[in-house]
C-alpha cells in the first residue's frame, strides 16, 4: 500500500463527492449523503472530529512511519476499514463487490451489511472469508440462526451486531425521493435516471439492486408494498442483552457490537464477553439529537480501553480525520460514505482511489507531527478546554 497511485483528477474525498453527485441520480446521492431529520448530527459528527488538534514535534528524530495495525488478532495494512452500507448497488452497480475486492487486495477490513446488494457467499469468496458481517438482528431466532450458519459455512470469522436501529430513522429526503419502504417510482426519479444514462446503463447490465443475502427468505411475488411490510416486520426491534448473550453462546468467532454511544453500554459489552465495540451513531442517520461519535469516544475509551477493543465510525471522511480519531483514543476507524463517493465517481477504480487517498493523508499527518506508529498518535493530541473531551493520558 505504501506507493498506491492517486488519480490526479480526484485527489481528495471532497472532489470524489462532487463527481459522485454529478454522476448518479439525485435520489441515489441523497440516500448516500443524507442523515435523519434536520441532519444536525450528520454535520456535528465531522465538525467535532475536525475540532481536534495535534502537536507537531519538528525537532524530534523519527524513523520510518508505519500504518500497519493489529486488530482483533489480525494484521492490517492501515488502521481504517470499509463500514457497512445498505443498498450499495443503488449508488453504483456492484459497488459491494468492488469495495470488497479493493479491501481484500489492499489488506483492510470490509464489513458487509445484512441489507447489502451482494450475498454473504459472494463476498466471502471475494475476500477469502476475511470480510466481516454486520447483522441486523431479526425478530425470529430461526432466521438469525440460518444467517449465522451461512456465515460459518462461508468462513466469516468476525460478526458485528448492530444495536442502534431499534426503529428506522426518519429521513425526509428519502421519503420525498420515494426511497422509503416500500419504495416508490416517481416521475422525478424517472427523469433523474434519464439524465444519468451511464448510471442507468450500468444498472441495467447489473440488474435491479436487491437484498441478495435476504433473497432466500423473502416470499416470492411480493408487491413493493408487501416487501416493505416484510422488511419492517422482520427487522424492526431492539437488540437486548439477552439476544446478545444468546449469540455470544452460539457464535465461536470474534463478536463486535456497533452503535455503542455510552460508557454504560460499553461496560455491558465487556460483561457479555464481546471482543470489540464500534462507537457509532449510524453516521447521523438515526438520532439527530445524539452527541457526535468522537465526543462519545472520548468518554468511553479511557474507561474501557484496557478491557475491550474500541473502534469508531460516523463522520470520518479523510485520512486526517482518521488520524484525529486515533489520537482521540480509537484503535481503528471505519468509513462508509467516503468509499461510496469513490465508487460512484470512478466505478471499479473508486475503492482503490479512496484507499490511496486515505493512506497518503494519514501518512502525511504522521510524518508531519513525528509519529512512527498509529498506536502512538494519542501522544500528539492537544488537550482540549473540556476535561472530558479528547482526554490525554
Amino acid at each position: 500500500m505504501e506507493n498506491l497511485p492517486i488519480h490526479p483528477r480526484y485527489p481528495s474525498i471532497a472532489l470524489l463527492r462532487e463527481q459522485a453527485k454529478r454522476k448518479i441520480p439525485r435520489f441515489a446521492f441523497d440516500y448516500l449523503d443524507g442523515g435523519c431529520n434536520n441532519e444536525v448530527n450528520l454535520a456535528r459528527n465531522t465538525k467535532e472530529i475536525r475540532d481536534i488538534q495535534l502537536h507537531p514535534y519538528y525537532l524530534r528524530g523519527t524513523g520510518t512511519v508505519s500504518t500497519h495495525t493489529k486488530l482483533l488478532g489480525e494484521q492490517y495494512a492501515a488502521p481504517f476499514g470499509i463500514a457497512p452500507i445498505g443498498l450499495q448497488g443503488l449508488m453504483w452497480p456492484r459497488a459491494t463487490e468492488i469495495l470488497a475486492k479493493a479491501a481484500f487486495d489492499h489488506n483492510i477490513p470490509f464489513i458487509l451489511s445484512t441489507v447489502a446488494t451482494a450475498a454473504i457467499e459472494k463476498v466471502a469468496e471475494i475476500t477469502e472469508g476475511k470480510a466481516w458481517f454486520q447483522l441486523y438482528h431479526p425478530q425470529e431466532d430461526t432466521l438469525r440462526d440460518q444467517l449465522l450458519d451461512r456465515l460459518e459455512a462461508a468462513g466469516i470469522r468476525t460478526l458485528v451486531l448492530l444495536s442502534d436501529v431499534p426503529t428506522f430513522g426518519y429521513r425526509a429526503k428519502e421519503i420525498k425521493n420515494g426511497l422509503s419502504i416500500p419504495p416508490k417510482i416517481t416521475w422525478s426519479n424517472m427523469v433523474q435516471i434519464a439524465l444519468h444514462p451511464h448510471w442507468a446503463w450500468q444498472t441495467l447490465l447489473a440488474g435491479q439492486p436487491t437484498f441478495k443475502t435476504l433473497t432466500p427468505y423473502i416470499p416470492k411475488g411480493l408487491s413493493l408494498r408487501h416487501l416493505g411490510l416484510f422488511m419492517n416486520k422482520t427487522f424492526n426491534g431492539r437488540l437486548t442483552e439477552e439476544k446478545v448473550e444468546e449469540i455470544r453462546r452460539r457464535w465461536k468467532g470474534r463478536l463486535v457490537l456497533k452503535g455503542v454511544a455510552t460508557v454504560e453500554d460499553a461496560k455491558k459489552c465487556i460483561t457479555l464477553g464481546l471482543d470489540g465495540i464500534i462507537v457509532s451513531n449510524h453516521g447521523g442517520r438515526q438520532l439527530d439529537a445524539a452527541e457526535s461519535s468522537i465526543r462519545a469516544l472520548s468518554k468511553i475509551t479511557p474507561r474501557v480501553k484496557d478491557e475491550i477493543c474500541v473502534m469508531m465510525d460516523s463522520g470520518i471522511r479523510s485520512g486526517t480525520d482518521v488520524a484525529s480519531c486515533l489520537a482521540a483514543g480509537a484503535a481503528f476507524a471505519f468509513l462508509g460514505r467516503s468509499f461510496m463517493y469513490g465508487v460512484a465517481a470512478m466505478g471499479r477504480k473508486g475503492g482503490k482511489q479512496v484507499i490511496a487517498i486515505l493512506h497518503k493523508e494519514l501518512q502525511q499527518v504522521m510524518q508531519q507531527v513525528g509519529c512512527e506508529s498509529t498506536q502512538h498518535l494519542s501522544n500528539f493530541l492537544v488537550k482540549a478546554p473540556s476535561e472530558d473531551y479528547y482526554p490525554v493520558e
